[in-house]
């Protein structure tokens, strides 16, 4: 597997999703087949459950210092390890990770957070940003639907903020799997406990893998998931898969301005001064912004 990728491409950053790291670039994206959990509702199936369906490792050979090069081409500000579990990659990730660093280029991670203490310190300094998986907020809902346990993840979550490592989180919204409102309303208490600036992505689900009986989460969900976090304190919420919905921009805590307006992973426009709200001046956490008035 080291070596062989089985995806790569240019992504917006906001893709990952991340909304508050290097918001307006593009990332250069890599993936290797396999995955350390089996959750049933896999958006990426074909390539993370590979080796579980089809005993087959897939991929082409593709060197640390190429990918390097090829982020450099596109004029990508980072390396995201995304689509399947960075994690299963490790050894092949960080070594891309240390020849990106010589090259000024930032490293990011998109995982389901289930790895060690002793991994992510491996980590220190070669990591900047992680989107975390935290697909529910029961350990029933993981140990049922994923074939893991939730408090790894919680833990890694919390090291990662502790460490300096700009963390967002998503979680994807299943009917009748992870939709409880309070079990919710402890996973948003959990995150504003960190910093009530971790932005919360709050994804729409839609049939797949084997949940294909399971019909799309309704948009008042996501709604209704979205105030709760609101309500616990979390500064930045937003709703996922719902191209065009008002949950997709970044709202200034303080006076409520829309300080960034997106429609999907494209940004259509922003009122800031730097790192500041356009209206009322408030710093708002926006780490290396690029985005263009």
């Amino acid at each position: 597997m080291y070596g062989r990728a089985v995806a790569a491409a240019v992504d917006p950053i906001e893709k990952k999703p991340l909304f508050h790291f290097l918001p307006g670039t593009t990332s250069f994206s890599l993936a290797a087949v396999g995955c350390n959990f089996a959750c049933l509702f896999c958006q990426n199936s074909d390539i993370s459950q590979m080796p579980r369906d089809c005993s087959a490792i897939a991929g082409t050979d593709f060197p640390p210092n190429l990918v390097v090069d090829r982020a450099m081409a596109a004029g990508c500000a980072s390396i995201a390890y995304t689509y399947t579990e960075p994690t299963v990659f490790f050894e092949y990730a960080e070594a891309c990770m240390d020849l990106a660093l010589a090259e000024g280029i930032k490293n990011v991670f998109v995982t389901n957070g289930y790895m060690t203490r002793q991994a992510l310190e491996r980590l220190q300094g070669k990591l900047h940003a992680a989107n975390v998986d935290l697909k529910g907020f029961s350990d029933s809902f993981y140990r049922r639907v994923i074939g893991a346990r939730l408090g790894p993840v919680k833990r890694s979550i919390a090291l990662m903020v502790e460490m300096g490592i700009w963390v967002e989180v998503t979680t994807l919204l299943i009917p009748g799997y992870n939709d409880d409102e309070g079990e919710l309303r402890e996973l948003a208490y959990f995150l504003a406990s960190l910093s009530t600036d971790l932005p919360w992505h709050i994804s729409r689900f839609h049939p797949s893998y084997r949940l294909l009986d399971v019909p799309p989460t309704p948009v008042a969900t996501i709604e209704r998931a979205a105030a709760i976090g609101r309500e616990a304190g979390l500064n930045y919420v937003y709703t996922g898969n719902i191209p065009g919905h008002d949950g997709e921009s970044t709202v200034c805590p303080r006076c409520g301005e829309v300080v960034i307006n997106r429609f999907g992973f494209s940004i259509r426009h922003h009122n800031l001064n730097g790192n500041r709200c356009g209206n009322c001046g408030a710093s708002l956490p926006l780490i290396g912004l690029e985005v263009r008035p």
